[in-house]
């Protein structure tokens, strides 16, 4: 199933950037900053949201001009979370949970009038990377899936060929296992349109 969906992402994002026909198939560059956590799930305190950022390339196909589109995106994004936590002493410390993800989002885009789009759609994410810091030590762990399935949501204000969006996903899987926990990232960043 993951092979099939990376398949026919590639296949959009293909044809969104070599498939310039004059028909405003367009391609950019985008990134900015996450500010990520999970959801509660066995964290019984919850968790504290960890800020990084993400970057990566998206395409768009228009599927009725100038009012719907289709958007493929290929994202490294940075995400995870903080847990404090107190000892039997008193002091405290923190774990920073460093979870990296190429993120696939396909999502369906509504423009209403020139400026300003609101999209939504499925995104499928592939850990790369996970790692716990704490203080001066870091652990690699293999406690995350390897695997995401998110729903995605947001806004994108389209001046030109720069755009600025604000997002929000959510997985509907389980992030850690045995714990019920989920991504919760929202997105706020820039992008340029080629």
């Amino acid at each position: 199933m993951k092979k099939v969906i990376l398949a026919c992402f590639t296949l959009l994002l293909v044809n969104a950037i070599f498939g310039q026909n004059g028909n405003s198939e367009s391609f950019g560059i985008k990134g900015g900053l996450n500010y990520s956590t999970v959801t509660k799930g066995d964290f019984n305190e919850g968790a504290d949201p960890r800020t990084s950022y993400y970057i990566g390339f998206f395409g768009e196909v228009p599927i009725v001009r100038n009012v719907l589109s289709l958007q493929p995106e290929i994202i490294y994004s940075r995400q995870g979370f903080e847990n404090n936590y107190t000892t039997i002493l008193g002091s405290t410390y923190t774990q920073e949970y460093r979870i990296d993800y190429i993120n696939l989002p396909i999502l369906a885009k509504i423009h209403i009038g020139s400026v300003f789009s609101i999209e939504a759609g499925p995104q499928f994410g592939f850990k790369i990377n996970e790692k716990i810091k704490t203080n001066d030590n870091a652990t690699v762990n293999n406690d995350v899936n390897s695997f995401d399935t998110a729903l995605a949501g947001g806004v994108s204000f389209n001046i030109d060929n720069f755009l600025i969006s604000a997002r929000y996903t959510y997985s509907l899987k389980e992030v850690i296992k045995d714990t019920d926990s989920k991504n919760s990232v929202f997105q706020l960043g820039v992008g340029f349109r080629f």
